[in-house]
C-alpha cells in the first residue's frame, strides 16, 4: 500500500471518528423557564446560536445534559 493511500485512510478514519462524537444534547432549563420547560434540545455542537434559540424559546439555561426521554420531562426543540 502506498504511503499516500495510508495517509488518506488515516485522515478518513479520524474524520469519521470525530463526527461520531459530535451529537445532539440538551440544555437544562432552570427555575423561571416558560411553560414548565425542563430541557431544550440543541443539534451538533453547543454554540452561542444554539443557546440563543433556546433562550428565545423561554429556557433559562442552567447547564447541559443528554436529552431525557421520560414522559414527565418537557423537552422543546426550537430548531
Amino acid at each position: 500500500m502506498s504511503k499516500a493511500l495510508k495517509i488518506a485512510g488515516l485522515f478518513l478514519g479520524l474524520l469519521f471518528s470525530s463526527a461520531a462524537f459530535a451529537g445532539d444534547g440538551c440544555y437544562l432549563c432552570g427555575s423561571g423557564s416558560d411553560n414548565n420547560i425542563k430541557q431544550c434540545k440543541y443539534h451538533g455542537s453547543d454554540t452561542q446560536d444554539q443557546r440563543k434559540n433556546c433562550k428565545n424559546s423561554g429556557c433559562k439555561i442552567s447547564g447541559t445534559a443528554s436529552c431525557s426521554s421520560a414522559a414527565n420531562v418537557k423537552v422543546i426543540d426550537p430548531n
